[in-house]
């Protein structure tokens, strides 16, 4: 696996190369905007990790750029802590995002988490923790049986599929379940996630499947 360190800081890229090249990444580094974009064009990386304060342009700009005619996984690291601008960055288009300082084993795992939900096209069934989720079929099973969902409650369930690892906004979830009457559906938004949570989680207390990030959204949690 290939991983492109954007970051203006020397002690950060040679941190984060250390870090990957311990789990077996290939690493390249670039130190500005345009030199990553070009060291993206040249390495085709599996994944990029993406300072936000660049010395020639912003990291959204990059990520725009990226974004138009690239879905690999991109990861920001940043100190900005904003939820305003967590939530702008995932709307975006990045995948996750970690703010700085960070442990170093959380970011290797969100790294892994983010490439992971890359699964080939047309995949429609998926394995999480002891589920099994048909999604043509429309069917959870857990072993043997069969656990009943709502339309609604499946829905919320296959768009946090689709984006199996990454954090997806609650706006998002929103926007793609309820449709134009998304602004007043935030309130149903939580009651179907509390169900899905009673019906999925091995202890709806402490969710293990269904990940809450605070203030931002929602992660499937991948094994």
């Amino acid at each position: 696996m290939r991983a492109l360190v954007i970051d203006d800081e020397p002690r950060i890229r040679r941190l984060l190369a250390i870090a990957l090249a311990g789990k077996g990444w290939e690493t390249f580094e670039a130190a500005d905007g345009f030199e990553g974009i070009q060291e993206f064009l040249a390495n085709k990386p599996d994944v990029v990790l993406l300072d936000l304060n660049l010395p020639d342009m912003e990291g959204t700009e990059v990520l725009a750029r990226l974004r138009a005619w690239s879905s690999v996984p991109v990861v920001v690291l940043s100190v900005r802590d904003s939820q305003d601008d967590i939530v702008a960055l995932l709307n975006a288009g990045a995948d996750d995002y970690i703010v700085k300082p960070f442990y170093t084993n959380e970011m290797l795992a969100r790294v892994s988490a983010v490439c992971r939900r890359m699964v080939p096209a047309g995949k429609q069934v998926y394995h999480v923790a002891d589920l099994e989720i048909d999604l043509d079929s429309r069917k959870v099973t857990r072993g043997t049986e069969e656990i009943h969902l709502t339309v609604t409650e499946f829905s919320v369930l296959s768009i946090l599929l689709r984006y199996a690892g990454k954090i997806v906004t609650k706006d998002k979830l929103l926007k793609e379940v309820w449709g134009p009457s998304w602004e007043t559906e935030e309130g149903s938004l939580r009651v179907h996630i509390l169900a899905l949570r009673r019906k999925l989680e091995p202890d709806p207390e402490h969710p293990s499947v269904i990940l809450t990030e605070p203030g931002v959204g929602y992660r499937i949690a991948l094994p």
